[in-house]
């Protein structure tokens, strides 16, 4: 599963024109550019950690990777980086290049490792088995986010990702969303990249005064 959606979304980024870079992206305050460029920087984590083994026990599961954390305030100086280092690029396809380059060598790792292995990582103990299917949420997640204001261009996540991507929102949060909302609405509404309608809160219930699950 880490493999299907990680290269569905370096697919989405390869097939995008150079104007879209500068459209906005489903994560507040980034452009498309900047969101490929936070991408090259969750490659590059990919690589340090599965080759960051670790001789303690597991502390954490694929759901335990994540945190519930509050709503950021865009005070975090990583934030602030992103798009300076995106901005420095200039040139879309060396943004496009890097990932690539980074990208295909974090798949590579990926399919390599041994599921059973421990390695470290967010002052957290797991498998490799488990950090990846951790990473599944994370590019189904920012696959929405590519494509939310694109006009035209590649298709959203595919289908069995997005499932898997709310079963692992609901592990985390310790909620169900109802079944009248789609995996993608559940994902969207769920980490507040857009509000609920109306019929949506009524069908959320008690879970709508809780939104959004912002993970961290």
């Amino acid at each position: 599963m880490f493999a299907r959606s990680w290269t569905a979304l370096l697919g989405a980024v390869a097939a995008l024109p150079d104007d879209d870079f500068a459209r906005p992206s489903g994560c507040a305050g980034w452009l498309v550019r900047d969101l490929v460029c936070h991408l090259v920087i969750d490659a590059q984590d990919v690589l340090i950690t599965l080759v960051t083994p670790s001789d303690a026990e597991p502390t954490a599961d694929a759901d335990g990777y994540w945190l519930l954390v509050d709503p950021p305030t865009g005070d975090d100086p990583l934030d602030a980086l992103i798009p300076r280092l995106a901005a420095a690029y200039g040139d879309p396809a060396l943004l496009k290049f890097h990932l690539d380059d980074l990208g295909a060598a974090a798949g590579r790792a990926a399919a390599l490792a041994d599921p059973a292995a421990v390695v470290a990582t967010k002052d957290l103990v797991l498998t490799a088995g488990d950090y990846l299917s951790a990473y599944v949420l994370e590019w189904t997640l920012h696959h929405l986010d590519l494509v939310a204001h694109l006009l035209s261009g590649p298709p959203g996540p595919p289908a069995d990702t997005l499932a898997a991507g709310r079963a692992a929102l609901e592990r985390i949060a310790g909620v169900t969303f109802p079944a009248s909302l789609s995996d993608t609405d559940a994902l969207l509404v769920g980490t507040g990249r857009r509000p609920p309608t109306a019929a949506e809160t009524a069908a959320l219930g008690d879970v709508a005064e809780r939104l959004p699950f912002v993970l961290g």
